[in-house]
Parts: C-alpha cells; sequence; structure tokens
C-alpha cells in the first residue's frame, strides 16, 4: 500500500506539472518589471484611500478584519521601504562628504563638474529624504487607521454581544425565518447550480483525468492511507525511540499527527481536483478553501480525543483517566468534530450567498446549543463515571487544581449558552459555544505538547540515558546538573506553550477581555480618588495581575523547592534561604506590577508612603525591624534552618523556619517558640552547629587514692579509641583533673562528628566503662556520709557529775 500511495502521488504531481505546462504554452512568464519607490508610495496611499473610503460607507459590506489586515500590511511595507531607501541616503551622504563642503561666499568657485555633480547629488538626496518621510508618514498613519478599526471592530464586539432577539420560546423568533425561507432556499439553489456546473466543467476531457486521480487518491487516504501511515509512525516510534514516558507520548503525537495528515491531505485533494485549471471562480474557491480547513480542523479534534483517551490502549494514556470514564468519552470527539465541520459550512456558505440576518441567527443559536450541550453531556457523563469508581471502591484520583477550574469554567459557560439562546441573547451565546470548543481544543493541544517535550528533554538529559552519559563524557557536566538543565528547559518549554496558547485564544475573536469590560466602564462610569483614576477594566485588570502573580510565584517556589534545589549541592538551609528571598522579591514585584495595572504612579502612592512612614514612626518600628533583622538572617546567615541555637533567654532548640518577622525554634520537648527576629540580631545566640562544628563528650571519674591510675587511664583511654562514635582526631585523653579528700578525678574527653552526637555516645560510654571498672574490680568512689550528733552542754555534765 505505501508503494501505491508512493507512486499516485508521483503521478499527480507528474499530471499537475505537465498541465500547468501545457497551459502556460510552454514559455515561462516574463519576470514583472520591479516597482520604483514612488510608484509603491502611490499604490500604498492608494490602499489607504481604498481602507478609509470603505470606512465612511456605511453600506460596504467588506468586514472590518479585511480592512485592518490591509492598513497592517501598508505599515509593513511602509516600514520596510523606508529602510530599504536609508542606505541609498547612507551612499549619497557618502558621496556628497567626499565631494567636500560647498564654497562659502566670496570663496573661489568650485570646478563645473564639481558643481554639477553636487547639485545631481544634493537633488537625487532631497529627492530621497522625501520619499523616506512620505514612507514614515504612511506608516503612521497607517498604524493609526488600524487602531482606529480596532477600536470599531471592539464596538461592534460589543455591540453584538449585547444584542438581544426574541426568545426561540416565541412565535416572534420563529416568524422571521419562515418570511426568509424561500428567499434564502433561492440563493442556496443558485449557488448550488454555480457548484454543479463546476463540477461538469471539471469532469470535461482536459481536467476529468486530474480530478479522477484526485478523487482515487482521497479515497485511498480515507480509506487506508490513516491506518497505514498510524502502523508506520507507531513501528517507527517502537524501535526508535526509548521505552518510557517519552515513547508514550509519540505514540500520542503520532496518532494526532496522523489524523490531520491523511484527513486534510484527502481534502485538499478534492479541492485540488475540483480547482484544476482555476475552474471554481472567487466564491467558489475561497468556500472550497475554507471547507478545506474546516476538515482538517475536524480531523485534528478527533484525532486528539484519539489520542487523550486512547480507549484500545490504556496504557498509552496521558491524562490520569479511568477506563471506565474513557469509554464514556469515546464519542464525543468525533461529535464535536462533526458538528463543527457542520456548522461550520453552513456558516461559510450563509456567508457565501448572502443569507438573511433571521436565519443567521437562528442557525448560530442552533451550534450553540449542540455545542454547549455535547460539553455538558460530556461533563455529566465524567462526573457519573468518578461517581461509579468511587462506588467500586476505586477511590477518587487526584486532580491538578487546573482541571477542576476548567470544569467549573466548561458548565459555567454551557449554562451562560442555553441561558443566552433561551433569553434571546444568541450572539453571546454562540460567541460562549465558540469560545469554549475553541478552549478546550486549545487546552487539549497544549496538554499534549507539554507532555511530548517534557518526557523529550528528561530523555536527551537523563544521566542515565545514553545522551546523557555522552554529555557528561564529552562536557564532564556532573549528573545533577544535567537534571537542573532539564527541569529549567523544561519549566521554561511549559511557560513558553502557556503563553502561546494564551496568544491563540485571544487571536482568532480580534478581542480580548478588557473588551468584555468596556461595557461596564460605560455603564459605571469612571471615579476618581485624587488623581487615581478607578472604573472596573482598571480593578479587574489589578486583581488579574495580583491573583497571576501571585499563582506563579507560588509555582515557581514550590518548583524550587521540591525540584530544582533539591537536585543541586547546597545544604538544606541555603535552599530554604534562597526560596524565601525569592517569596520575598517576588512579592515585592507583583505589588509594584499590580501598582502598574492599576495605573498608580509615584504622585498617587505619596499619601499611602506618608502614612506609613508616620505609621511606622509609632507604633511598626518593631514590626520593621524585625523584617530587616529577618532579611539579614537570610542573607548574612550566622544561623539557619536545621542550627542548634541556644539565646541567653534559655530557649535552646533548633531552627526550624525563619519567617518575614519571627524565626520558628523547636525545643527538646518538641514544642515551639516564636522568637522575633531582632532578638537573634541584637542578643548573644550561641550557635552550636556552625560551621559543621564537631561535638565534644566530657565524662568525669572519682576513684579511691589506692586506685591504680595509670590501669584505669589506659583501660578507660581504650574505651574511648575503640568507640565507632568518637573521632581520632582531635585524639581522646584522659587527665588526672584533681586529688583532694581522697579522691583523685580523671577528666575523660574525646570528640564526636556532630554536637548531636553528644548525648548518645557519651551514654554508650558511661555503660562500657562502668562494666569493664567492675570486671577490673575497679570501685568508684562512693559518696559520704557525715553523722550529725547534738551533745548537751559541757556545764550541765560536770554539775551532774559532782
Amino acid at each position: 500500500m505505501p508503494t501505491v500511495l508512493r507512486y499516485l502521488l508521483l503521478l499527480l504531481l507528474a499530471v499537475g506539472s505537465a498541465a500547468s505546462f501545457a497551459q502556460e504554452g510552454g514559455q515561462p512568464p516574463p519576470p514583472a518589471p520591479a516597482a520604483t519607490p514612488a510608484q509603491t508610495l502611490d499604490q500604498l496611499g492608494s490602499q489607504l484611500d481604498t481602507v478609509k473610503a470603505a470606512l465612511k460607507d456605511k453600506k460596504s459590506e467588506v468586514p472590518l478584519a479585511d480592512l485592518r489586515t490591509t492598513a497592517l500590511g501598508v505599515q509593513d511595507q511602509a516600514r520596510q521601504l523606508a529602510a530599504s531607501l536609508a542606505p541609498q541616503m547612507t551612499a549619497l551622504q557618502a558621496q556628497l562628504a567626499v565631494l567636500g563642503p560647498a564654497p562659502a561666499k566670496g570663496a573661489p568657485a568650485e570646478a563645473p563638474e564639481v558643481a554639477t555633480q553636487r547639485r545631481k547629488l544634493d537633488k537625487a538626496q532631497a529627492d530621497l529624504d522625501a520619499q523616506i518621510k512620505q514612507a514614515q508618514l504612511l506608516g503612521q498613519n497607517a498604524t493609526q487607521l488600524a487602531a482606529q478599526i480596532s477600536g470599531l471592530r471592539n464596538d461592534e464586539f460589543q455591540a453584538r454581544l449585547a444584542s438581544r432577539t426574541a426568545t426561540p420560546f416565541s412565535r416572534t423568533f420563529w416568524a422571521d425565518p419562515v418570511r426568509t425561507f424561500p428567499d434564502d432556499m433561492l440563493r442556496l439553489k443558485r449557488l448550488g447550480a454555480r457548484f454543479a456546473d463546476a463540477v461538469a466543467q471539471a469532469w470535461q476531457p482536459p481536467n476529468r483525468q486530474p480530478l479522477a486521480w484526485c478523487l482515487v487518491a482521497a479515497a485511498l487516504l480515507l480509506g487506508g492511507g490513516r491506518q497505514v501511515l498510524e502502523r508506520l509512525l507507531l513501528t517507527l516510534a517502537t524501535r526508535r525511540v526509548p521505552d518510557g514516558h517519552l515513547r508514550r507520548s509519540a505514540m500520542a503525537t503520532a496518532v494526532a499527527l496522523t489524523a490531520v495528515l491523511t484527513t486534510g491531505l484527502a481534502a485538499q485533494l478534492v479541492y485540488l481536483g475540483l480547482n484544476w485549471n482555476d475552474i471554481l471562480d472567487d466564491d467558489l474557491a475561497a468556500l472550497g478553501a475554507s471547507a478545506v480547513r474546516l476538515v482538517c480542523f475536524a480531523a485534528f479534534v478527533t484525532g486528539l480525543g484519539r489520542a487523550l483517551l486512547s480507549v484500545r490502549r490504556p496504557s498509552w494514556r496521558l491524562p490520569a483517566l479511568a477506563d471506565l470514564a474513557a469509554q464514556r468519552l469515546r464519542l464525543f470527539p468525533w461529535l464535536l468534530a462533526a458538528a463543527a465541520l457542520l456548522f461550520g459550512l453552513l456558516d461559510r456558505v450563509s456567508r457565501a450567498i448572502g443569507t438573511s440576518l433571521p436565519a443567521t441567527v437562528a442557525t448560530r443559536g442552533l451550534f450553540a446549543l449542540v455545542i454547549s450541550g455535547l460539553i455538558g453531556l460530556a461533563l455529566l457523563r465524567l462526573r457519573r463515571a468518578r461517581q461509579q469508581a468511587d462506588a467500586d471502591g476505586a477511590g477518587p484520583a487526584h486532580r491538578p487544581v487546573w482541571v477542576g477550574l476548567l470544569g467549573a469554567a466548561a458548565a459555567f459557560g454551557v449554562a451562560v449558552s442555553w441561558l443566552g439562546v433561551a433569553s434571546g441573547f444568541i450572539a453571546l451565546a454562540f460567541f460562549v459555544a465558540v469560545q469554549m470548543l475553541w478552549v478546550g481544543v486549545i487546552v487539549a493541544t497544549v496538554y499534549l505538547l507539554i507532555h511530548l517535550l517534557a518526557d523529550l528533554i528528561d530523555t536527551l538529559l537523563s544521566p542515565h540515558g545514553r545522551s546523557g552519559q555522552r554529555l557528561q563524557a564529552t562536557f564532564e557536566i556532573a549528573p545533577h546538573t544535567l537534571e537542573q538543565t532539564a527541569i529549567l528547559l523544561a519549566g521554561v518549554c511549559r511557560v513558553g506553550l502557556v503563553l502561546l496558547a494564551l496568544a491563540t485564544v485571544l487571536t482568532p475573536f480580534g478581542a480580548g477581555p478588557k473588551d468584555l469590560l468596556a461595557s461596564a466602564e460605560q455603564t459605571l462610569g469612571s471615579f476618581k480618588l485624587g488623581e487615581l483614576a478607578i472604573n472596573p477594566g482598571t480593578i479587574f485588570g489589578g486583581v488579574l495581575v495580583l491573583v497571576a502573580g501571585l499563582f506563579v510565584l507560588r509555582m515557581l517556589k514550590r518548583w524550587l523547592a521540591e525540584q530544582l534545589l533539591p537536585k543541586s549541592t547546597m545544604e538544606k538551609g541555603m535552599q530554604d534561604s534562597i526560596v524565601t528571598l525569592l517569596g520575598y522579591v517576588g512579592g515585592l514585584l507583583v505589588v509594584v506590577l499590580t501598582l502598574a495595572a492599576l495605573h498608580v504612579d509615584l504622585k498617587s502612592i505619596t499619601w499611602i508612603v506618608s502614612a506609613l512612614s508616620v505609621g511606622i514612626g509609632f507604633g511598626l518600628q518593631a514590626i520593621v525591624q524585625n523584617f530587616i533583622s529577618g532579611l539579614i538572617l537570610l542573607v548574612e546567615r550566622p544561623v539557619k534552618v536545621g542550627d542548634w541555637v541556644s539565646l541567653s533567654s534559655d530557649v535552646e532548640g533548633d531552627i526550624r523556619r525563619i519567617n518575614v518577622r519571627a524565626t520558628e525554634i523547636q525545643m527538646w520537648d518538641r514544642s515551639t517558640v516564636i522568637v522575633p527576629n531582632s532578638q537573634l540580631i541584637t542578643q548573644n545566640v550561641r550557635n552550636v552547629t556552625l560551621a559543621n562544628a564537631q561535638g565534644r563528650v566530657q565524662i568525669k571519674l572519682p576513684m579511691p587514692l589506692d586506685t591504680d591510675a595509670g590501669k584505669v587511664r589506659e583501660l578507660v583511654l581504650g574505651i574511648l579509641r575503640a568507640h565507632h562514635g568518637t573521632l581520632a582526631a582531635p585524639a581522646p585523653y584522659v587527665q588526672l583533673e584533681s586529688v583532694a579528700s581522697g579522691v583523685m578525678t580523671f577528666n575523660c574527653v574525646a570528640y564526636v562528628g556532630s554536637p548531636r552526637e553528644v548525648g548518645g555516645v557519651k551514654s554508650e560510654l558511661l555503660f562500657e566503662i562502668l562494666e569493664r571498672l567492675r570486671s577490673e574490680r575497679l570501685p568508684m568512689t562512693s559518696p559520704q556520709s557525715m553523722l550529725v550528733r547534738t551533745l548537751p552542754p559541757l556545764d550541765e555534765s560536770i554539775d551532774e557529775q559532782g
């Protein structure tokens, strides 16, 4: 089958090239003469005048989007023309510089040849300067005109959303379509007759063979081409792509692309066969091109649905969907694609034949109901599948936050679309339905691309993979550096794809969220707080920037704390300090961006600064002092998270967290003490574990005077050296500290790797020392008891004796 398809395509290319060459008489077309800058400027000016005339003509049927495209095209051509003339101006200036300055009055005249050359260069420079300025002026006029058209489009967009018709439950709504139905059918029949004539002409002998070959190739592509291409790509992925996540995402991408390539190529072949030698007129050709694009979009929707749901191969499924949920959702991509294709074709045909407004409104209302109904039914089936999974004991699957938000937004859009149709806001309902379909396709595409790129980067830069090992051997890169690079590249790709998705979502409609707020701004008006203008759009933009900034900052901190920094060689305390400092700097940046979105300048916040300065002077000194102390702790790092500290206020424990205002210290009884940061800066703080300090184990042994001191010294010293927790350097030692009151005291000292090991090692050493002393019959000194007796007075005892 692949060989047959290859020969068919080669034959089509040969037939098409031969027909084109025969139609042109076997002679290549002569090259068109290049237009001069003056002619180009005249053409650009004429295009701008045409756009202005179309804007002034209220009966003009030219879409505003086409007028804006023309204006932007004039702007680009004018800028390119001005840029292309700049080198010529530089060359003329260089030639004039060679001639030197013109002679002053009273000076001897220059040679006639030089004077003639100077006049020619001056005239050429003046003409070129005029052309450059005219091109720049045309570019500025085109920019202003494009901005004016954008404003008109926004006004038209708002008016279309706010327009209301009769409710479909009333007779008035259906009266107009019924009344205009005969005229619409007459226009549709005329278009059908034109299309039938074009098909008949395409089936004539000069064009029959290309049309037949194109139809056969399209049938082969639709019949078995998709299966063959899909198997080929899957086989290639199985053999060439390493086993793992990349193979799964690559196979899903192959499934999605196969549907677009085969179906889209088949549609293009059919259009090419019908329009061979430009048989179709301009309207039919535009309608055919639109139909090809709609077929490609529908094929992409179905392929994307098959790739993500993966009903037949659950192991390839990228989303965290149960098999039951995937089974219940498998038909919805096909239904949504069919509905989009059908109503898209109806909309294009309506534009081509000029269908009446009531028929267009009714068609768009039906489209809104069908699309929103399918989305609502899919959400309902997905919910029931999850409920059934919970009832079977499978447990609820973990869902990211954005998935829940997307589902809630889809449910809200379904409700708005149905309520809009029921209440007569057909344009609003149609807009919401189209947005839901478009946003769903974009989100699914970005989800697939994010998985594909992340898996590709992870496979290429994995320290255990073939390419990662080659990079390590070639460039002497550490494994954790490769892991950090992979995480950074994946994060950059993820952010770039999300931004591209946002731009793609907002571009096709020519309007953004600000346009939806324009009507609210006109209704509520604008208020001012001093010099600061307050309006709903500004407030919404500021809140949006604040929420988005905090969300991005939170995700960035979590990414650093959980993915990037743990792969580095930095200690835990340094990682926490970096994340905390990033939170402070990022929070300040978010506040600045929010103020910029609110159009707050320095003059508007002067009173805020004044109020803060007064507040700081009276009651916020301690807070500011603790905040600055917290920054000093994070930058200078005299203490860090995990250190064992002791304060003069009998607070001793491990630092668990350094916050903006205070530091959390966990005591030995597992309680937590909140210590203001200023105390760690202004008071004496004992850091037991600073700079990887060693621990010191000290044991004092009281022994009787008749004990063999040398034997005790050698025995204890051997125990200290033999213990696995003590260090060889500094070496342990045993000293005779004192001899007093019939007791000699030995001071036994050994060092351990950390102060946290002192307690455990000391306990083990004491157990072993006591056992060895007892086995060697070396008793320790027991506490001496003292008996106190009270004697009678000396005088009384003498009298009794006398």
